[in-house]
């Protein structure tokens, strides 16, 4: 049974232009390869409410897919490895 989740991935800022969409595209290959990929919304940088590993902006992606429930644990593991992330957040959305 596929849940539709809402993904948040904040970028450092540090990365060149195609970097960012390097990232962004390794992201949405991950999910597709393991569910669906809905939309992927570029919301370009923001000020950040704290610094996050000294950095005060980052570049925000919101990513709505379809996928398992088990897919969740390695999706943010993956993500938490990944040294170009600086915050992610996943939730479920309600059906």
């Amino acid at each position: 049974m596929m849940n539709t989740y809402e993904a948040v991935v904040i970028l450092t800022t540090k990365l060149s232009d195609e970097d960012k969409e390097a990232v962004k595209t390794k992201i949405s290959d991950l999910v597709a390869a393991n569910g669906e990929v809905i939309s992927v919304d570029d919301w370009k940088t923001k000020k950040l409410a704290y610094e996050i590993k000294h950095e005060t902006e980052g570049v925000y992606f919101l990513y709505t897919f379809k996928a398992n429930p088990e897919f969740i644990a390695e999706f943010e593991r993956v993500l938490r490895i990944d040294t170009s992330v600086l915050k992610h957040m996943v939730i479920k959305k309600e059906a």
